[in-house]
């Protein structure tokens, strides 16, 4: 297809804001924190190739297949398969073939899988016995009544931090049977249909999601916009959201109060807390994923094949 030329002068401004529109809307084809990743790791990539004077666009697949081979001792293969992604997504937009196809890279891409082995160990559930305890040695403050509902909220709705900080006020309706929030857009919802989320009554009062998320409204006196905000020195609840980054503060803070050890977890604490106690307490596959909204089995699974490894175990009650 040929594009307009000198020949059509008169369409040349409304041709440049369409094509503008469409470089727009081809950026906002992959989730913020996807497309940050993924510059990043084009940027390592190029950086490579440049010091060894070779081409990181277009790439020879034996070019790939060296950058690879050169990481693979001092990076996880989850590091690795993202680098991938990253250097065919980047030939591609450019209208390049994926050098990652060829033979060379696949084999090797095979060996350094088979001798790493693909294992990934994440960062520790927050189960409900955890979660008890970080509640109750919250202090009955503003910053506490915040973090107390992000927290339990977080957990209930197994909200990624991405999501949990873009709720709105609006998006929360009261229900008799608790509150129901509108997910506008999320990681695996890109095209903005929007899910809803049923956060139920908690038994216990100092743990209900419900009660604790009401108690920071009511407090912070948020009517409208984001319902997570941050908070300044002067206990004034600011105008703003949280940043996902900050979800994962509060959960180091608040696991370190309770003597936990907070590199071993993450804002995703919370979300893979929330399948890794359902599963314990003999929720099946169909209910974790419906509330967790995983669209694949294999997460989900691990987080059930975790929560049960104690389950009917066959060296339990055999007199040891």
């Amino acid at each position: 297809m040929e594009y307009p030329t000198r020949q059509q002068n008169d369409l040349s401004t409304e041709f440049q804001e369409v094509l503008k529109k469409a470089k727009d809307y081809s950026r906002h084809s992959k989730a913020a924190n996807t497309a940050k990743s993924y510059r990043a790791d084009w940027e390592d990539f190029s950086a490579w190739c440049e010091q060894r004077n070779l081409s990181p666009l277009p790439a020879d697949p034996q070019t790939v297949a060296l950058y690879l081979t050169d990481l693979a001792d001092r990076r996880k293969t989850s590091t690795l398969q993202r680098r991938l992604s990253a250097i065919s997504q980047a030939h591609q937009a450019a209208g390049h073939d994926s050098p990652t196809n060829g033979y060379l890279v696949r084999t090797v891409w095979a060996g350094i899988r088979r001798t790493k082995g693909t294992y990934q160990e994440g960062k520790d559930p927050i189960l409900v016995e955890d979660l008890r305890l970080i509640v109750e040695s919250l202090p009955d403050t503003l910053t506490g009544k915040r973090d107390r509902a992000l927290l339990l909220v977080g957990f209930a709705g197994g909200f990624r931090r991405s999501e949990l900080v873009s709720i709105n006020r609006e998006d929360v309706k009261t229900v008799p049977r608790g509150v129901v929030i509108l997910l506008r857009r999320s990681k695996t919802d890109q095209d903005g249909r929007g899910e809803k989320v049923g956060i139920p009554r908690g038994s216990r009062p100092e743990t209900c999601p419900v009660r604790s998320l009401e108690a920071w409204l009511t407090e912070a006196g948020i009517s409208g916009g984001p319902v997570f905000r941050p908070i300044n020195r002067h206990s004034q609840v600011r105008n703003r959201r949280l940043t996902d980054r900050s979800v994962a503060l509060i959960v180091k803070k608040a696991v370190q109060q309770v003597g936990l050890d907070p590199t071993r977890f993450a804002g995703h604490s919370l979300r893979s807390g929330i399948a890794t106690s359902a599963a314990m307490a003999g929720k099946d596959e169909r209910a974790i994923m419906k509330q967790t909204r995983h669209k694949s089995t294999g997460m989900v699974r691990r987080y059930i094949r975790d929560g049960e490894l104690f389950n009917e175990n066959a060296a339990s009650d055999i007199g040891l």
